[in-house]
């Protein structure tokens, strides 16, 4: 009886086989051989999976195939295409034990089914499990170099690109800046994960395929530290050195929205921008509103007693907010003066933390020391996450300690620097007719927003105070021309 064999020929995607013949050439070359030798070919298959694990659908039919009878032998290029693990290996050896797998032919491997044979057989596919074990122990060491670099290690997520010329993670210009928008406007806590991917689709934030982002993969990135710095890789986290998109603040605020809001709340079907401003005078109720005969009126929700404090037009508000707001406007002139003081003051202004930041560099070093260790199998992993925890809780302390040093110093000029700058863009804010803007706005200049009789009462805080008393007295600052009047 003559043996049948099918021919097999395969093709892994993984990077340390990309120097072998592919699927076409090894049809090609085995054709060729079957020829040659007047083997009968009674079927070919072609497969494209690494043989590193058991599990190959065609390779496993192939064999359920030769035990019915349907062949008797095998025609490959080499062993490593038909197994490089132990578990297909071992299957090979036993089909040519029993008798069902009579001949294996090979277009570049010697092979006889005799003891000796086999023995160079299981040779073979030794060999060729070993090379994929050395290979992944390469791969997974140069990893740990990467991550001890601080290098991402894997394909970039969305909103970055793998530059091949410097070999890093670098932001992509047309995608990171909508990742940003991403996390910022799901941090607001106004838009909920299905809005979130109707605007990420209208801002050309999409899939490969030009569609809308499913929900789990936005919630996934949501969730990724890399964002902001780190890397998360296997439960554990890593300080990266890739540029971040977003702040720690923000990403902190988006967690909050995903942890204790589930479900972020939804516009309303009317939306009424100063609601939650103020509260009411007489009472201390809240402020309510309802549309009537095609105008908006906010009015006391009256909850605990009768109240009798009037309805008030939207209109009317909403030019108040716009006067209150003008009243603590910087003119142009004014902010550049106040500009210049602050940047001499903050270049004077210094602090010696030469010290905290030695010992800072030193975490430093021995969070370093502690990762070769570990990546090196001096230190188990409980005993190697327990000592870096240690040192990282001692790295933050110091960071903060020093952060404290140079708030000292410098601290009321961000908050002056932050301030001013408000000052100066309220003019602008007050122009422009954003209903919502200017209620946050309110919010951050008064405390104690009141409506009492159709008037908004603000008790200004320091340092708004001090711009709204000069413009009610027609001055801008001590030590300004006191004849100058506001703006406009």
């Amino acid at each position: 009886m003559v043996n049948k064999f099918f021919l097999y020929a395969r093709k892994s995607t993984d990077t340390e086989e990309k120097q072998v013949l592919s699927i076409d050439a090894q049809l090609s070359e085995l054709r060729a051989f079957a020829s040659k030798e007047n083997l009968p070919v009674a079927g070919e298959f072609t497969e494209s999976m690494t043989a590193k694990t058991p599990g190959r659908p065609i390779f496993n039919q192939i064999l359920d195939r030769i035990e019915r009878g349907e062949a008797q032998g095998i025609l490959s290029w080499h062993p490593d295409r038909l197994a490089r693990n132990s578990v297909d290996g071992g299957r090979i050896i036993y089909l040519l034990d029993c008798g069902q797998l009579k001949s294996l032919k090979f277009g570049s491997f010697w092979f006889e089914n005799t003891p000796q044979g086999k023995f160079m057989l299981n040779l073979a596919f030794g060999q060729s499990k070993l090379y994929s074990d050395n290979l992944s122990d390469n791969v997974k060491r140069a990893i740990r170099e990467k991550l001890r670099r601080g290098e991402w290690p894997g394909w970039a997520p969305t909103g970055y690109l793998n530059d091949r010329n410097v070999r890093k993670v670098v932001i992509d210009p047309q995608k990171g800046p909508l990742v940003r928008r991403l996390f910022e406007t799901y941090a607001s806590g106004r838009s909920s994960m299905q809005q979130l991917r109707i605007l990420a689709y209208e801002w050309g934030l999409t899939t490969r395929q030009n569609s809308l982002l499913a929900k789990s993969m936005i919630e996934t990135m949501l969730r990724n530290p890399f964002y902001y710095g780190h890397m998360r890789i296997n439960g554990e986290l890593y300080e990266g050195i890739h540029a971040p998109l977003i702040s720690k603040e923000t990403f902190d605020q988006v967690q909050a929205v995903l942890k204790h809001r589930g479900r972020p709340h939804t516009q309303k079907k009317h939306y009424y921008p100063f609601v939650g401003l103020a509260t009411c005078h007489s009472c201390g109720c809240s402020i309510t509103a309802e549309r009537q005969k095609g105008h908006v009126y906010y009015r006391c929700t009256k909850k605990r007693d009768a109240c009798s404090e009037p309805y008030v037009r939207e209109e009317s508000i909403a030019e108040q907010a716009r006067a209150a707001i003008e009243a603590v406007a910087l003119p142009d002139d004014i902010y550049e003066k106040i500009k210049s003081a602050l940047a001499n003051e903050r270049a004077d202004s210094t602090q010696p933390v030469a010290s905290l930041s030695e010992q800072l560099s030193k975490i430093q070093i021995k969070l370093q020391r502690l990762l070769d260790a570990h990546l090196e199998g001096v230190l188990e992993r409980p005993e190697y996450l327990a000592k870096k925890e240690e040192l990282l809780t001692r790295k933050l302390e110091l960071e903060e300690r020093i952060g404290q040093l140079k708030q000292t110093a410098t601290g009321w000029l961000e908050s002056a620097g932050n301030f001013l700058s408000a000052a100066h863009q309220a003019g602008k804010l007050a122009a422009s007719g954003d209903l919502e803007s200017q209620r946050d706005f309110l919010k951050k200049l008064g405390s104690n927003v009141r409506l009492s009789r159709k008037t908004l009462l603000i008790s200004h805080p320091l340092p708004w105070s001090i711009l709204a008393k000069s413009r009610e007295k027609n001055v801008w600052l001590p030590g300004t021309d006191s004849n100058r009047g506001p703006a406009g």
